[in-house]
């Protein structure tokens, strides 16, 4: 797991594909997870700065999603600096990611290779909290999109809801849970999902494909229903009509390999516990690596490091002492290696 191996392996890739690349990687470690966010442009910028403009730039992709914005904001830079943009995809590449993909010329997914519909989740200071918080913290919930207009089909389709009272009271009820404001958050996420996903594909889809288009957009951002629903590869190519394309089985035993070094960093497979972190120690700070940048030119983490500690408390009822443990950021940011 060297920054070594990976820049070799990245430059493998370069070789056999003829392009540049950049590797955008969010962790999604239980307990550490990050997402595509706003915070990147600048870094995203410079790396693109010291390779400058190319023929063909390749963007290496693992996320479980983020900010929509930030996905069209992404692919608009990137196109700043290539007459031709694909999106390589090892393993995931949820909601905001696969928005990513739809602005890329060519889509090369491993066998592993996973999309999903491009429904957002919205963060505002109107969200409902998280239920069971401990007190004094106020965590918020993500409203997702879709989860909100299920709920209203549900009382159409289902209840069989058709007065206009009856519908009435259903969006009153969802309006006493969730903040009116939040629920315009929601609906206007939903219209410009739809807008970015048709305007990322005319970047490199003809002016005579608009019904193909707004086909796929529909698809990904209002006709399969779940956010959890997954599209493999041969879906994305096949059914949806992506631009995924075929590579030797060398290059993507290369990507996979890349991918794994990524992995490796981050602890994507390891879910984080203080008593795990703190072994039989009583108080430890850690570095935890969250995200990563990466090219050739330069390589940006993104790092917690924290201090955990095991301390002992009382709780009404309970006459003996309970293990917790307390936990402060000392230092949070991306940072340049």
């Amino acid at each position: 797991m060297s920054k070594e191996n990976r820049l070799r392996l990245i430059r493998t890739i370069e070789e056999q594909r003829k392009s540049k690349l950049v590797c955008y990687i969010t962790g999604d470690r239980k307990g550490y997870e990050t997402r595509i966010a706003t915070d990147v442009f600048s870094i995203m910028f410079e790396h693109l700065s010291k390779i400058g403009t190319r023929q063909l730039l390749d963007l290496f992709i693992y996320s479980t999603g983020g900010i929509t914005i930030a996905g069209w904001g992404l692919v608009n830079l990137i196109r700043e600096f290539c007459e031709k943009f694909c999106v390589i995809i090892p393993f995931k590449a949820y909601s905001c990611a696969t928005l990513i993909a739809l602005g890329a010329n060519e889509i090369i997914m491993g066998k592993l290779g996973q999309l999903s519909p491009i429904d957002p989740s919205t963060m505002s200071p109107y969200n409902p909290p998280a239920p069971g918080q401990p007190a004094g913290t106020t965590n918020l919930l993500p409203v997702n999109v879709e989860d909100v207009l299920g709920y209203l089909d549900l009382g159409i389709q289902r209840a069989n809801l058709r007065e206009d009272a009856s519908l009435a009271r259903v969006f009153q009820s969802l309006s006493d849970k969730v903040h009116p404001l939040a629920l315009g958050a929601v609906y206007r996420a939903r219209e410009q999902t739809g807008i970015l996903a048709r305007k990322l594909l005319k970047t490199h889809m003809s002016p005579e494909a608009e019904r193909e288009i707004d086909r796929i957009a529909s698809v990904l951002s209002r006709e399969l229903f779940s956010h959890d629903y997954l599209i493999s590869r041969k879906e994305a190519q096949n059914v949806i009509g992506l631009k995924v394309i075929d590579i030797p089985s060398s290059l993507e035993e290369t990507i996979w390999q890349l991918y794994k070094e990524y992995e490796g960093i981050l602890e994507l497979g390891k879910a984080y516990h203080p008593a795990t972190f703190l072994g039989n120690e009583n108080e430890k700070i850690g570095v935890f690596r969250r995200a990563v940048i990466e090219s050739t030119e330069r390589t940006d983490i993104f790092k917690t490091e924290k201090e955990v500690k095991r301390i002992t408390r009382t709780q009404p009822g309970i006459p003996i002492p309970v293990e917790g443990f307390q936990e402060r950021v000392i230092k949070e940011g991306w940072e340049q290696e």
